[in-house]
């Protein structure tokens, strides 16, 4: 299928807010696209189109796909309890609490099913799909049961686009380090490197960004400026309170201002999509 896996070198380096931009950026290109995630771990959910509970950040990004938002999109959605059980909904049906051990054992076969159905599905109707991953994709103490970054990523046979927070300082090891734990062959899904929440002139980052390609070999595809006035809840949030201005689409705002600092010509290339 058509489409990129974006995954972060942590959880909260911007990785919903970039696969809403990119869903806009192609919906804007007359490229029919779908977002997805397989698993998400959030207590804010939608309904999709047939009255199942969605992620709110899937939902959001299919708003800003411009398509109806559908069960497909996130097969899987979990909720913590404060004993430490797991409730949600799994494939449209209500999850009883389970402990996370528990969930991983017994769940992981039926999981890894349901994702691929609900990729096969919106690949039949879209023309691309823009996936999410959660968290890091080399946290080495659950790859075995990895159902949300590499192996979503295998099952679609999609590129990578890895995100990395330069606000929260370590960039450049978080970027090599991520790198450097993936096998050869899930590092050679890595396309393109975008370094997110910069404050100040991303000019000023060039040496920077001479140095990640140098090392890695892989282009740094964009250089994002901090903005926290995009009026789009992120993953783990309430809608904000204050939306964009009268007139304006936040999703056309903060798409633009995603597209001012990326080479989105390059990110279509490695998509396999031709605007239209």
């Amino acid at each position: 299928m058509k489409g990129i896996m974006v995954m972060g070198t942590a959880s909260d380096v911007g990785k919903s807010l970039v696969c809403t931009a990119l869903c806009r950026l192609l919906a804007n290109d007359g490229i029919r696209v779908a977002p997805f995630k397989s698993q998400n771990l959030s207590p804010y959910t939608e309904l999709a189109m047939d009255g199942t509970p969605i992620s709110r950040a899937q939902f959001i990004q299919a708003e800003a796909a411009r398509v109806e938002p559908a069960a497909d999109m996130n097969p899987i959605i979990l909720q913590p309890a404060s004993d430490g059980t797991l409730t949600g909904t799994f494939c449209g049906k209500r999850l009883e609490p389970v402990s996370g051990m528990a969930y991983r054992d017994v769940y992981y076969e039926q999981a890894i099913k349901a994702i691929g159905h609900s990729l096969e599905s919106l690949n039949e109707s879209f023309e691309a799909i823009v996936i999410e991953g959660a968290g890091s994709p080399v946290e080495m103490n659950l790859l075995a049961r990895d159902i949300v970054n590499m192996r979503v990523a295998e099952l679609a046979d999609v590129p990578v686009i890895l995100v990395a927070d330069i606000d929260r300082g370590g960039v450049f090891a978080s970027i090599i380090g991520t790198l450097e734990l993936l096998k050869p062959t899930e590092r050679n899904r890595v396309k393109a490197i975008i370094v997110n929440k910069f404050k100040g002139d991303p000019a000023g980052f060039q040496e920077g960004i001479e140095f990640i390609e140098s090392y890695t070999g892989i282009p740094v595809a964009g250089v994002l400026p901090f903005k926290s006035d995009h009026g789009i809840a992120e993953e783990d949030t309430e809608r904000p309170e204050t939306q964009a201005p009268s007139g304006v689409d936040p999703y056309d705002a903060w798409s633009e201002h995603v597209q001012n600092h990326i080479d989105w010509t390059l990110l279509k290339e490695i998509m396999g999509v031709a605007s239209r």
